[in-house]
């Protein structure tokens, strides 16, 4: 028996505004990177933070909704998947970069703090992050999403 399972689930801080285009006519695409920060006591005690700066890939209604409403510094929750892009690089060198490609971003700030924040008062546009808990069986997604590269 074969066994797969790739999901990714991380909530932080955009590090840059997200970045949209149009792939081919009609496919949209965005990319953006989220700062999650991990506190932890060191050995000697003392309090310390590590923070992983993760590449985020959307695409369709997904990457329109992040163009429009997350800019650098939003806190987002993101649920997906892994993806290795390998290339050569000018030089004739091989390279590769882990990225998570998102099935679903949720905006953890709420309309209020938005126009607080920026005085703009762009709509809420999603629901707070689930609670976390875990399943007692993990469940295969249902097929990979349409028309990500």
């Amino acid at each position: 028996m074969s066994l797969n399972w790739n999901r990714v689930t991380l909530a932080g801080n955009l590090t840059r505004d997200p970045e949209l285009r149009t792939v081919g006519t009609d496919r949209v695409t965005v990319s953006f990177s989220l700062a999650v920060n991990r506190r932890y006591k060191g050995t000697d005690g003392e309090v310390k933070e590590e923070v992983t700066f993760v590449d985020i890939d959307a695409w369709g209604r997904t990457a329109e909704l992040v163009s429009q409403y997350l800019t650098k510094g939003s806190p987002a929750f993101i649920e997906g998947r892994l993806k290795l892009d390998q290339w050569e690089a000018q030089d004739g060198t091989k390279r590769s970069k882990l990225k998570v490609v998102a099935d679903t971003v949720q905006f953890l700030q709420s309309k209020a703090e938005r126009e607080q924040q920026d005085g703009q008062g762009a709509p809420a546009a999603a629901s707070p992050p689930p609670s976390p808990r875990r399943p007692s069986t993990p469940r295969p997604p249902a097929g990979p999403p349409a028309g990500d590269d």
